[in-house]
């Protein structure tokens, strides 16, 4: 007999989670009415729909579409990326609506037919895919290029869902950490070999976050911190390329190589300090339109927005990501499974990595990486996979219960 609809129980994990009252010991997560939402209408799905999730991607986007076109201005060109970016909005707009008309829980079933076809994607990139900056990371075709990590992200997102929601009851341990971590660690060190240091850094990021909130506890954080030491020296003896290890020295010292390794962040560094309170304006940025800035439209955009619309600019910027985080997260806690929730959290733990790695960067913190500003920087695959990854975030927020998506609820 199955368990009333609406129980709120207490995991494992730092989360209170609520099932939707189906017998999680089973694979189903689904109760009857979730099964009869599958088919739910377009004007039920509008007054369901997160909208402070979508707005807060609108600010984004248009943030970068506004930095995209004041670069574009300082080349005299005909705005060829401002339209490109357009172009893919439409067809991320058009892939986020199909993964939000396609039942979340679904994506259970097919996760892992879509982890080893990204697993043998990402190993045919190796061996046939082209190499740009140093990196073989793109298939290119027609002149479109896609690259596998991207497609990965999600998937590792999926996969890790399905394993820690068939865990749930359990307590988390020394099982679980060593299994969720070798799904982790195939995709990294393919990536790894690329060389593709950032992307790697980037899984490895999802695979973190998810476990933290599945329930890390400090002894296996402690043995992360002494395993991650370890594959830091080993990857600085075998594995990273010379100018990964450039990039590194020169992050610690960008006076070392000033017009080489070090010029991207020191130029990112002169761009943010001479924004100031309100900015420079759009388009009369000295670094951006000077193009003293490398990668102006992707890797270092936020120094562009930073130059250009000042201090005000970047904590309105700030706000607009706090935002998409927070209202995940709360989508997260009222969610009906724990499928739906942890793969929540791996999106967002994409989300969050991406966006943390690459304004660090810009900053200084860390070394050039080579990682976009999610719905922010110029970009195809990436942009793509964002806006399907939004999709997939709303096709679980409109079928939760109306009542769950209250404002009451939402804003506790």
């Amino acid at each position: 007999m199955k368990p009333p609809c609406g129980v709120w129980r207490q995991s494992t994990s730092i989360f209170l989670l609520r099932q939707g009252g189906c017998a999680v010991e089973s694979k189903s997560i689904l109760c009857e009415d979730a099964v009869m939402a599958a088919r739910i209408s377009w004007k039920q799905m509008l007054v369901r729909i997160v909208w402070l999730l979508g707005l807060s991607v609108v600010v984004l986007f248009g943030f970068g579409i506004a930095a995209i076109y004041s670069v574009e201005l300082g080349r005299e060109s005909d705005f060829a990326l401002v339209r490109r970016q357009l172009f893919v909005l439409l067809l991320g707009l058009g892939a986020g609506l199909a993964a939000m008309r396609f039942h979340y829980v679904q994506w259970r079933n097919y996760g892992r037919v879509l982890y080893l076809i990204s697993i043998i994607l990402m190993i045919a990139v190796l061996l046939f895919g082209t190499t740009l900056r140093g990196t073989t990371g793109w298939f290119v075709l027609f002149g479109v290029s896609f690259q596998p990590v991207e497609l990965m992200k999600f998937a590792l997102a999926v996969e890790l869902a399905r394993y820690f929601s068939e865990y749930a009851r359990r307590k988390f341990g020394w099982k679980e950490l060593i299994g969720s971590g070798l799904l982790m660690a195939v995709p990294a060190f393919l990536t790894a070999l690329q060389p593709d240091l950032g992307s790697a850094m980037l899984l490895v990021g999802i695979w973190f976050v998810v476990v933290f909130f599945a329930g890390l506890r400090w002894i296996h954080a402690a043995a992360l911190a002494a395993s991650a030491s370890f594959m830091v020296l080993i990857g600085w003896l075998f594995l990273f390329a010379e100018y990964q290890k450039e990039r590194i020295r020169v992050f610690f010292n960008p006076e070392l190589d000033p017009l080489d390794s070090g010029y991207n962040v020191l130029q990112a560094k002169i761009a943010i300090g001479s924004g100031q309170w309100f900015g420079r304006g759009l388009g009369f940025g000295s670094q951006s339109q000077l193009k003293f800035l490398p990668e102006s439209q992707t890797d270092f955009i936020f120094a562009v927005i930073a130059e250009e619309l000042g201090f005000i600019g970047v904590l309105v910027l700030f706000a607009a990501i706090a935002l998409f985080l927070w209202r995940g997260l709360r989508l997260a806690q009222v969610s009906r499974d724990h499928f739906s929730t942890f793969l929540i959290i791996g999106i967002l733990a994409a989300f969050f990595v991406q966006m943390a790695v690459n304004i660090a960067v810009n900053l200084a913190i860390l070394p050039t990486t080579g990682i976009a500003l999610p719905f922010v920087s110029y970009g195809g695959s990436s942009l793509l996979m964002s806006f399907f990854m939004l999709g997939v975030l709303l096709s679980v927020a409109i079928r939760q219960r109306p009542a769950d998506l209250s404002p009451s609820n939402m804003l506790q």
